[in-house]
């Protein structure tokens, strides 16, 4: 395996967990009592808290409900697409 190989799927691994962990804060802003900071919920907001901090301060929350985890969703679907996707500039 080259090191583009390797690039390439630490890329694909990386996005795919970002685009499931913004999955599941998706799921996670449908219950608003949910503690993120405790286990195993604080699992999925340390490493998606630093994103959507910058973000809330552009979009604010649209009828009192939090978009910006599917926002940043799209961003990374995207991004895997553009990069590794059938015709990816990866490829």
């Amino acid at each position: 395996m080259d090191v583009a190989a390797i690039g390439s799927l630490a890329l694909a691994i990386f996005l795919g967990v970002m685009m499931l962990l913004f999955i599941f804060r998706i799921i996670l802003t449908w219950y608003p009592q949910a503690e993120l900071n405790r286990f195993p919920f604080i699992l999925v907001a340390i490493p998606t808290e630093p994103l959507l901090i910058p973000m809330r301060k552009i979009v604010q929350p649209w009828g009192g409900v939090d978009i910006t985890p599917i926002i940043w969703f799209g961003i990374f679907s995207l991004l895997r697409e553009i990069l590794l996707g059938q015709q990816g500039l990866l490829k």
